[in-house]
């Protein structure tokens, strides 16, 4: 009998759920700012999806999270950004503007944080 390769007979599968949970707020910048420069939106300074006063930032899950900005509908370079979150009344998005640039007043900007939540399971079957 020639040789042969022995092997298990399972067989398995995982599922695995992402559960993204994604917040918005919105912001419309005062007065026109031009490079080199900061904007700073405290937590009181956003609205959220339904038009009231933002009252915390969420916190990035480590691993499962990001943050986008969007300044007139272009999303930003990250480097330009810090983000802090923080519970009731605390928390800001620090925007730096580039020499060069220009951000006009009423621009609107708006800051996306997703966070995830993932979830997995697997049957083996033998």
């Amino acid at each position: 009998m020639p040789l042969k390769i022995m092997k298990l007979a399972i067989s398995g599968s995982t599922t695995v759920d992402t559960n993204p949970a994604v917040e918005r707020f919105f912001y419309e910048v005062a007065g026109t700012v031009v490079g080199e420069g900061t904007i700073t939106i405290s937590v009181a300074d956003f609205w959220d999806d339904t038009g009231a006063a933002a009252t915390a930032l969420p916190v990035l899950t480590t691993d499962n999270s990001y943050f986008t900005v969007y300044i007139n509908g272009v999303l930003q370079m990250q480097s330009l950004l810090s983000y802090t979150p923080g519970g009731t009344g605390t928390g800001q998005l620090v925007i730096t503007v580039p020499a060069g640039s220009t951000v006009t007043a009423d621009s609107p900007v708006v800051l996306v944080v997703t966070n995830y939540a993932p979830d997995a399971s697997t049957d083996i079957v033998t």
